[in-house]
């Protein structure tokens, strides 16, 4: 492999390969069964072997159908365990990796960008990838004064990869129009197509990255690297050691993952108060517990703009849920663009929906849980007609927002993290916390 594929049929094509080779793999099983092999044991290699390739094609892919890759190794945790444990450790591993490129890839790439003479820049560059994710792989090095660098060096043809994707996507728009009747999915796709491309322009992430690491700078629970050098598709930042927040998952002590999972939370709350930006990519890989107990963050290509903060009528609502005015909580959603004008919900059913999302919000310790989140997850895939799921909107200025927070509920179900959140929400969402000089919970006071 040296370059991504990026043309529609041949994505297409290869995407194709993941169902077709399940139905090859059921084939041979039933072969095998025929041959005397148990159901049980068969199932399983059919499982394995499926995971394999699952990896591997959405691995070489990159881009956006790489992403759906990642998505789902956060959300493996809603999964039955039965149907979860073969998929668990393959997917986790598109979080850290993926198929490297070769070096003579990666060195076309480097003198493209820095010129012939780009060893100069590095008294030492490792060849082999420390990391890989869905555009672009990260190799170790030394910079030419002495400093540990990070070198992030953007996949060729990953542009073109992520536009065919989204406009793959695209298409399939009546389709979700028919299962899901009060989504406007065409505003939510532009605005996932056009944040996700930012993630292809290095100069943008360095902007980002240094903003939040000029913030973070010798704080008492955060690190992020400081960025050294950028250009079109390399980007190089300081090195950070840690333990990947995924070998937390899968070897933390409860101490561990309680920490992990508070610092967490308050690092995705902080930011937009504190650097007007929400780090939207929170998967396990971009994130290190280090010695010193503090939560360091890499990746900053994809980050939600919030120069104000987080919205208010975010903390509203859901403070104004928890008090139990169900009146003012549907007035609130529809003036955010939540319930669309022609839509009518349910009451009842939409607070029977929200009350598991907001519960973290209303005890002042809660558990994250594979099981909590399975329960969850079971009334979100229920689409059938009278499901309140199927009436609601997602606003695009919203999109990110809702990313962030479903795949960090996702990271703490995984890390099964008993923490005082609450604390966090009071501290950093704007109007959450009780007002007794406001009004709040009458229908005027949501806009």
């Amino acid at each position: 492999m040296s370059d991504v594929p990026h043309g529609a049929v041949t994505r297409s094509a290869k995407l194709a390969t993941l169902p077709l080779g399940f139905a090859g793999r059921t084939a041979l099983g039933l072969g095998r069964r025929i041959g005397g092999a148990s159901a049980e044991i068969v199932a399983q290699e059919i499982q394995r072997r499926t995971a394999d390739q699952v990896f591997k094609v959405l691995g070489e892919l990159k881009g956006g159908a790489m992403k759906l890759g990642q998505a789902l190794s956060i959300f493996e945790a809603a999964l039955p365990p039965e149907i979860a444990g073969p998929y668990r450790a393959t997917l986790t591993k598109l979080q850290d990796a993926a198929p490297p490129l070769p070096a003579s890839v990666v060195h076309r790439v480097l003198t493209e960008q820095l010129g012939d003479d780009w060893r100069e820049n590095f008294l030492e560059f490792d060849d082999r990838p420390s990391a890989a994710a869905s555009i672009g792989q990260v190799h170790r090095a030394v910079w030419h004064d002495g400093r540990q660098v990070a070198v992030k060096i953007q996949y060729p043809g990953a542009g073109k990869a992520l536009i065919s994707d989204f406009n793959q996507l695209s298409r399939l728009g009546k389709l979700f129009g028919a299962l899901l009747p009060g989504l406007d999915l065409k505003p939510v796709l532009a605005e996932l197509k056009e944040r996700v491309a930012e993630e292809l322009d290095y100069f943008k992430e360095a902007e980002a990255q240094q903003a939040f690491a000029e913030e973070f700078r010798d704080d008492r629970d955060f690190r992020v690297p400081a960025v050294i050098a950028a250009n079109e598709q390399v980007l190089v930042t300081e090195w950070m050691t840690g333990t990947p927040l995924s070998k937390i998952i899968t070897d933390g002590t409860q101490e561990e993952r309680n920490h992990a999972g508070l610092l967490f939370v308050r690092f995705l709350f902080c930011s937009p108060a504190r650097v007007g930006m929400l780090h939207a990519d929170p998967h396990p890989g971009n994130f290190r517990l280090m010695e010193d107990g503090r939560l360091g963050v890499l990746d900053f290509g994809a980050v939600n703009r919030m120069p104000g903060g987080h919205p208010v009528a975010f903390g509203r609502l859901t403070r104004i849920f928890n008090q139990g005015d169900m009146d003012a909580v549907v007035h609130g959603l529809r003036a955010e663009g939540f319930i669309r004008p022609h839509i009518e919900v349910d009451v009842d059913a939409l607070r029977a929906f929200l009350a598991p999302y907001v519960e973290p919000t209303r005890v002042e310790e809660f558990t994250f849980s594979r099981e909590w989140l399975r329960e969850q997850a079971a009334n979100v895939a229920d689409l059938r007609p009278n499901n309140v799921v199927r009436q609601l909107n997602l606003p695009a200025s919203y999109v990110l927002i809702h990313r962030v927070h479903a795949a960090g509920v996702g990271v703490l179900c995984q890390l099964g993290a008993t923490a005082r959140f609450r604390d966090e929400v009071v501290r950093w969402v704007p109007g959450f916390a009780d007002d007794p000089g406001a009004p709040e919970t009458t229908p005027l006071a949501l806009g």
